[in-house]
């Protein structure tokens, strides 16, 4: 039986890093709707539990030293958040993971090889492939690799 909320807890951790990074390093609302999707509070005005999900997700990732912020806006976003020097490096970093494809009979940059090798680009490219698999091998390796000189 699959453990369909584990495969939701690495598709929001995807989609966490790389809306931050795309902003990094510049501050910014992180909205639980933007990751796990709209919801309507039900007539308690308690949110889904998938939604609660994602928002533990975010404050996990925080707790861990991925992502630090300064408040919560209720249960709805985290707020002024950014990535920690440990997430920045761990993204920016080279990957073991080779999700991403250079043609060897391209003639590409140097630069466009090399940002092709970081775990940055193994995730766009695990997230564009769709494939659960490939997004869960990736995002495990993120958590289980921490970035060289970050203890």
């Amino acid at each position: 039986m699959a453990d369909l909320h584990i495969d939701d807890f690495y598709r929001d951790i995807s989609k966490i890093f790389l809306s931050l990074y795309a902003v990094f390093p510049r501050k910014m609302v992180l909205y639980v709707e933007d990751i796990s999707g709209p919801d309507e509070p039900d007539e308690f005005g308690l949110h889904h539990p998938r939604f609660q999900a994602c928002f533990s997700t975010m404050v996990w990732l925080a707790e861990h030293g991925y992502l630090a912020f300064e408040d919560n806006i209720r249960q709805e976003a985290l707020d002024q958040v950014v990535l920690t020097q440990k997430a920045f490096l761990l993204l920016s970093s080279r990957s073991d993971l080779e999700f991403t494809q250079v043609d060897p009979n391209q003639a590409l940059p140097p630069s466009v090889v090399e940002d092709s090798r970081t775990n940055i680009a193994q995730l766009r490219e695990a997230r564009r492939t769709r494939s659960s698999i490939m997004l869960q091998r990736c995002v495990r390796y993120l958590l289980a690799h921490p970035p060289i000189g970050s203890h």
